[in-house]
């Protein structure tokens, strides 16, 4: 939410999420503007529902806008395993689409990506996934 909330009014930024939908009180599928993608999930969306959605949106839409720097707010708490909410993705989702963002960024930013961890609540998940996304950042 914050980061939507700081780059709300910025259209030199495009922001791109997925989150489950609904969860969190106040926070909606809707953003308003044409340059904060929001990808609602319903719970207990898997592999095949979550790649899709970022086949559909993301994708079209990070190309069109040609980023000249990616930033990652690396949650993890999508994964099956996360106490947090009800998603099912596996740790192959992340490496996947840390692919995808990469094959972004080296098309169009000069391989430039700065990725921060966001969240993740099951520590063995959270791990497994971390170095799923590393091992992609540093091919």
């Amino acid at each position: 939410n914050g980061t939507e909330d700081a780059f709300h009014e910025d259209a030199r930024v495009l922001m791109c999420s997925t989150f489950q939908h609904p969860y969190y009180p106040y926070c909606g599928a809707d953003s308003s503007n044409e340059h904060i993608l929001n990808v609602p999930l319903p719970a207990l969306t898997d592999s095949r529902g979550f790649r899709a959605a970022i086949e559909r949106v993301w994708m079209p839409a990070l190309d069109a806008f040609k980023p000249q720097a990616v930033f990652v707010s690396a949650g993890f708490d999508a994964h099956r395993e996360d106490p947090l909410a009800y998603l099912n993705l596996e740790d192959e989702d992340y490496a996947w689409v840390t692919e995808r963002i990469r094959e972004v960024a080296d098309a169009h930013a000069g391989g430039g990506i700065v990725s921060t961890l966001e969240g993740g609540y099951n520590i063995n998940a959270l791990g497994r996934c971390v170095v799923e996304h590393l091992k992609v950042l540093s091919r």
